[in-house]
């Protein structure tokens, strides 16, 4: 439940395209997590500790990525009150959405260290490790989307005072920020 790269996409889609394209976003990030998880269960904890090559690809695709959608958010700046609104006719692809949540959690390094280096840490050594990795990756996922859900709610429920127009481009532009900042972050650690 830290923020990181997930919790900024789904911020960005509950604020940029309300609560179905947020959830499905969500979504697709629960299958990147389940992707990690079954990938680390069959061995790809192995080729990331022994090539760092691969890691830093992954690093980088990661801080390209969130780069694309923080200049992507700037830009909707443009627009008097950017692309923000509940109530707004705009219909933002599902399957748009849903691969948006997938594709920045396949490329977030945080997700794939958590996913082939912690999770293995805390299986029993009685139970098979490929089974573990799955049951907690599973319960990551679960985690994941009720966190998400909840975000989601809030924003929904602020929807009076988010709609205010200064406040829409005050969020718009904060989303923008933050997501640059965590691909800052990433780039540097």
């Amino acid at each position: 439940m830290v923020p990181g790269q997930g919790v900024a996409m789904v911020l960005r889609q509950s604020i940029m395209g309300g609560p179905s394209a947020a959830f499905l976003s969500s979504l697709g990030n629960c299958l990147g997590i389940m992707v990690w998880s079954i990938s680390s269960a069959i061995g790809l904890s192995a080729i990331f500790t022994r090539s760092e090559t691969a890691y830093l690809i992954l690093k980088w695709s990661g801080v390209v990525f969130l780069t694309f959608i923080s200049l992507q958010t700037f830009l909707s700046l443009r627009k008097e009150f950017g692309k923000f609104d509940l109530e707004s006719t705009t219909k933002f692809s599902g399957w748009g959405s849903f691969r948006l949540g997938l594709v920045t959690n396949l490329t977030n390094a945080k997700a794939a260290v958590y996913a082939v280096a912690f999770i293995p840490a805390f299986i029993p050594q009685e139970t098979s490790l490929g089974f573990g990795i799955i049951a907690l990756g599973t319960a990551w996922a679960l985690i994941s989307i009720t966190w998400n859900i909840a975000l989601i709610w809030t924003v929904k429920k602020s929807a009076t005072y988010i709609q205010r127009p200064s406040v829409r481009r005050a969020l718009t532009a904060v989303s923008a920020v933050g997501i640059l900042g965590i691909a800052i972050t990433l780039a540097l650690s």
